[in-house]
């Protein structure tokens, strides 16, 4: 049995009205995610409050995630600032705690590494996490599997911020066992 007339017309209207409210939809999901070019589209989302594992290591909601694109001194490393030791591994533990206590945490991700962790880019409070860790001088960039964050290192290495205010051994290199003399 056909529609009437005017039924028909209504319905068409109809669909292009939805279809326009659709496209729209879309292209403002697209702006949001365009904002913050450093999101990944895909993968895992985790938010909750964090348990600062050390300064590049969280874990939410019992799953462990790996800040991407950047490396913190071990928790045990020690670092020289004028020929004294100091504890820069757990300098970098704090500062990281201290940045997200109290916020939710939002880590994106779609990798994990060869010990299971999420490896994503989190945010705390609108703020990059591992942008901010780098910038402040408490991780580098780990250019062995990104160069996303040289940038904020030389920013941080310029100021003789955190691990850049005297001398230190890479955290990949300390993990290898080498030693800062002095």
């Amino acid at each position: 049995m056909p529609l009437p007339t005017g039924l028909r017309s209504s319905l068409r209207s109809l669909r292009r009205s939805l279809g326009f409210i659709a496209l729209t939809a879309l292209v403002g999901v697209g702006t949001f995610v365009a904002m913050d070019e450093r999101v990944p589209a895909t993968g895992s989302n985790l938010v909750g409050n964090a348990r600062v594992i050390d300064g590049d290591t969280l874990a939410i909601e019992g799953k462990r995630v790996r800040l991407h694109g950047i490396d913190a001194p071990e928790s045990d490393q020690t670092c020289l600032d004028g020929g004294r030791r100091w504890p820069c591994g757990r300098r970098s533990t704090r500062a990281l705690r201290d940045r997200v206590a109290g916020d939710t945490v939002r880590c994106v991700g779609d990798e994990e590494d060869r010990y299971g962790r999420l490896i994503a880019v989190c945010y705390a409070d609108g703020t990059n996490l591992n942008a901010w860790m780098v910038e402040q001088g408490w991780a580098v960039a780990y250019r062995r599997y990104s160069t996303e964050f040289v940038g904020e290192e030389r920013k941080a290495e310029s100021a003789g911020a955190g691990v850049w205010r005297g001398r230190f051994v890479m955290p990949w290199e300390w993990r290898r066992g080498e030693r800062t003399g002095g």
